[in-house]
């Protein structure tokens, strides 16, 4: 029998280094699935209702089995409790509040309580699992890892990573690529998230930061940060662009990207299925990496709005069907690649453009500062183009353009003020008329004009406003790259603000927001405010 037991210990103990070693878990994490196993068949043996422990020697394999009595003067719980005579039988100096171990003899698994310890342990050992894979990767993202393919699911791809699975979504995989079971991939760790069926590693193949990581694979430049890739966009398994800079003057970024013959970039092509990239020297001035990003195209000038955040790109009229790209793919890239809207015009598009505004600016200041034609070409040909910049631009500016003088220039600005007097007017009356409340004129930033926009997308009271969000006040509509003179953008990403035409910033549409919502506040102060009187009243009574 001895020997029996001594076999049934040592059984234990490989057991428990065969799982850790396996599964490349802490041992102790094993043996204290094995010492919770064994206490919860002791429970159904001895009664559920009872405390009861169970500790195994990780050396020996000795097998401990007891349960937690408390000492008490009357016996409420016969599992949990014992009268002072009786722990004295346990424990000759026991004394009430006392907790004393009382050994149970060791159990004999029958084969319900042996299945039921096996899930109990294979559930700990598979939680400490994926404990373990969720460490190991958390800290991994963003870098390249080589696996196998798995198999293929709904077409998502699993790939095995040796001591876990990773998955590519299809949205992540490259267009038209092909991948087989059994097939080596390499692919960039995009997440890691922590869910109840385990840990999920999301890969991508798709993802700009793969490039990227596969270029500092391929040149040694990038990996030492010799060469920083400052910027990268990609149209996957069709076009990719790279913006590089070198942090040596000596040595050229992108001749040390594409290497001899085209070596290191066309390793990083195969990757990619053949995707073509244009390798594109970085500048920090806007308008001349713009430039290098509709490349191969050739541009004649470029044009910066930095109020609405897009850029103007004039070409020649030869070069507008390479400038945008098949599918304006490579006016999309330039402006992924730059972080900018880019507008691309032709010369005699931007020719066009110029006559056009020249001709409606000059209609009206004719009309609203009641001037001749050649008065206010004057004043285009000078630069302005709105009313505000004559209202309010410094007299001696507008006093030092040829054939003016102060009293002319003084005339001017008070004809454009009272225009713009007119202008609020008109505003103002078509804002009620929609019956937007003229409280929400109080609120800060606010103009009659974008009380009208408010008014026509249905927001007439602080109510009304206080419900918006900032980004659907203010948020400015950002859109796909476009040509110059088409109908409507190209797929817009989002519709924008409601008065995102403005030029408003986030802080002053939150600060729009918190003041339209500050009477709600004081209505719930107010209730208060007259209870308090209330009992004041009463306790005076």
């Amino acid at each position: 029998m001895a020997n029996a037991v001594s076999a049934n210990r040592a059984e234990l103990i490989a057991i428990a280094d065969s799982v850790a070693k396996e599964k490349l878990i802490d041992r102790a994490i094993v043996i204290e699935a094995m010492e919770e196993a064994i206490q919860r068949a002791a429970k159904n043996r001895y009664g559920a209702e009872m405390d009861i422990r169970a500790k195994l020697d990780a050396g020996s394999g000795d097998l401990r089995l007891w349960r937690v009595v408390e000492v008490v003067e009357e016996v409420d719980d016969l599992y949990k409790q014992v009268d002072l005579k009786g722990a004295q039988k346990l424990k000759k100096d026991a004394a009430l509040g006392d907790f004393l171990v009382d050994p149970l003899p060791p159990i004999e698994f029958g084969r319900i309580q042996a299945q039921a310890s096996k899930q109990i342990i294979f559930q700990k050992v598979r939680d400490a699992e994926r404990e373990r894979q969720h460490e190991e990767f958390k800290d991994r993202v963003g870098e390249i890892i080589t696996g196998v393919v798995k198999r293929v699911e709904f077409g998502h791809v699993v790939v095995d990573l040796g001591r876990a699975e990773g998955v590519i979504r299809r949205d992540q995989q490259i267009p038209r690529e092909v991948v087989r079971v059994g097939d080596r991939v390499r692919s960039l760790i995009l997440s890691v998230r922590r869910e109840n069926r385990g840990p999920q590693i999301f890969l991508s193949r798709a993802h700009p930061d793969f490039m990227k990581k596969l270029f500092a694979q391929e040149v040694p430049e990038i990996y030492d940060g010799i060469i920083e890739i400052k910027a990268a966009a990609r149209d996957p398994g069709s076009r990719a662009k790279i913006g590089v800079i070198s942090r040596d003057s000596s040595i050229d970024p992108v001749g040390a990207c594409v290497g001899m013959k085209g070596s290191r970039v066309q390793a990083v092509v195969q990757e990619m299925q053949g995707e073509k990239i244009d390798i594109i020297p970085w500048s920090p001035d806007t308008a001349t990496f713009v430039v290098n990003a509709l490349q191969p195209a050739n541009v004649a000038r470029v044009v910066i709005d930095e109020e609405d955040d897009r850029i103007e790109v004039v070409v020649p009229d030869d070069q507008l069907s390479l400038a945008i790209g098949r599918r304006g793919q490579n006016v999309r890239l330039a402006s992924q690649l730059t972080g900018k809207g880019i507008d691309i015009l032709t010369e005699t598009d931007a020719s066009e453009k110029r006559q056009a505004d020249f001709v409606r600016n000059s209609e009206t200041f004719q009309n609203e500062l009641d001037v001749d034609e050649t008065l206010a070409q004057l004043l285009v040909a000078e630069g302005f183009s709105e009313l505000e910049e004559v209202a309010y631009v410094e007299l001696d500016e507008l006093a030092s353009i040829e054939g003016f003088d102060d009293e002319l220039a003084q005339e001017l600005q008070s004809r454009a003020q009272e225009a713009l007097e007119r202008r609020e007017d008109a505003a103002r009356e078509e804002r009620r008329a929609l019956g937007v409340e003229d409280d929400l004129a109080t609120m800060p930033y606010l103009t009659e004009a974008m009380l009208v926009t408010l008014g026509k997308a249905g927001i007439k009271t602080l109510d009304d406003l206080a419900d918006l969000a900032t980004d659907e006040l203010v948020e400015k509509r950002r859109a796909e790259p476009r040509r110059r003179g088409e109908d409507a953008p190209r797929k817009p990403e989002n519709k924008g603000g409601i008065l995102g035409e403005y030029g408003l910033s986030d802080e002053q549409g939150n600060e729009i927001i918190m003041a339209a919502r500050a009477h709600w506040f004081e209505d719930e102060a107010a209730p208060a405010a007259e209870v308090e009187e209330d009992a004041n009243a009463d306790s005076s009574q």
